[in-house]
């Protein structure tokens, strides 16, 4: 993700696994420092040991080759360190994975190559709403991510919110993230899953409550401009597009490709490799491949420039 684009928490210092912004990234920051201090401690313990072997008395050398030293350093002490930093670790964090409770709002994450399909569920769990690489979650209110993967394990770890959880094909995993201030806070995909997946990023908004539901509303809607005639929507028809991409108000209904009914609010193109304007969008439909090579989207070099203007206008009209 590029400096300019980059969300709240990316680049700079502290690393923004060591920034928390919410009660969920609260405990793996501490158990993060742990592990760094127990790091240490090892690592001074190795050192003081190694310093004795090489340059101690004979009487300690003696002893620290011996082999009950090497029973209680080499096998002991590990075991010991390692299963109290375990059962430490799980107890520290088993709340992050918990069922939703009744009336917990519930986001399901589905994990494509290369993107996130985005759905808004209800309290039985049905899909109200369809986005695609952006999260919108109200400030202050805890909020269950369904993890769920179409093809391969992807892995969704969004730092400064939560921890790092598999998305595992056949199987629905869990997260929970809380933002305690408004802004947005990126999130990777931190399994190797094959092709671009180096940019496969994704964006977590943070509103305040009433804005989130005018957010909310907006997105339960067609967007004002999706159903006008126009030569932006003529040349979205003529390519195909509608085959792979769902623009609601229209007749648009593919399911293969992301959910285009409100693209042009989104904040980037791509699963968060460009800014969302006017002409990153013409640029991606163009040729998608030369911005990120290996994505299920083909390259149009048959449309003209003026009908990538068209098109691309009327996208971006999508609010």
């Amino acid at each position: 993700m590029t400096a300019d684009l980059a969300p709240e928490g990316i680049a700079g210092w502290p690393p923004p696994a060591l920034d928390p912004a919410g009660p969920f990234a609260g405990p793996l920051n501490v158990l993060a420092w742990v592990l760094f201090a127990m790091g240490a401690a090892v690592l001074l313990v190795v050192l003081a040991a190694l310093g004795l072997a090489l340059f101690g008395p004979r009487r300690w050398r003696a002893r620290l080759g011996g082999e009950r030293l090497v029973w209680i350093g080499g096998l002991a002490f590990p075991v010991v360190v390692l299963s109290a930093l375990l059962v430490y670790g799980l107890g520290l964090t088993s709340h992050l994975t918990q069922e939703p409770a009744a009336g917990e709002m519930r986001v399901r994450v589905t994990g494509e190559m290369w993107w996130w399909r985005v759905a808004y569920l209800d309290g039985p769990g049905r899909e109200v709403l369809q986005d695609a690489n952006e999260v919108h979650i109200p400030v202050g209110r805890p909020v269950v991510l369904e993890l769920d993967s179409a093809d391969v394990i992807h892995s969704l770890w969004i730092p400064r919110l939560s921890g790092k959880v598999d998305m595992i094909p056949g199987r629905r995993n869990l997260m929970r993230v809380q933002a305690d201030a408004p802004g947005a806070y990126g999130g990777q995909c931190a399994e190797y899953c094959g092709g671009p997946h180096a940019l496969m990023g994704l964006v977590v908004v943070a509103h305040e409550p009433r804005e989130f539901a005018a957010w909310r509303a907006r997105q339960g809607a067609p967007a004002p401009t999706a159903g006008l005639p126009g030569p932006g929507a003529a040349v979205f028809a003529r390519a195909g597009c509608g085959a792979c991409h769902t623009v609601a108000g229209t007749a648009f209904n593919g399911l293969a490709g992301p959910d285009l009914s409100h693209v042009g609010s989104r904040r980037t193109l791509g699963a968060g490799i460009l800014p969302n304007n006017h002409g990153t969008m013409a640029g991606w439909i163009s040729d998608s491949q030369a911005i990120k090579p290996g994505n299920r989207m083909p390259a149009y070099p048959v449309l003209t420039g003026q009908e990538l203007r068209d098109v691309s206008a009327w996208l971006e009209s999508l609010k």
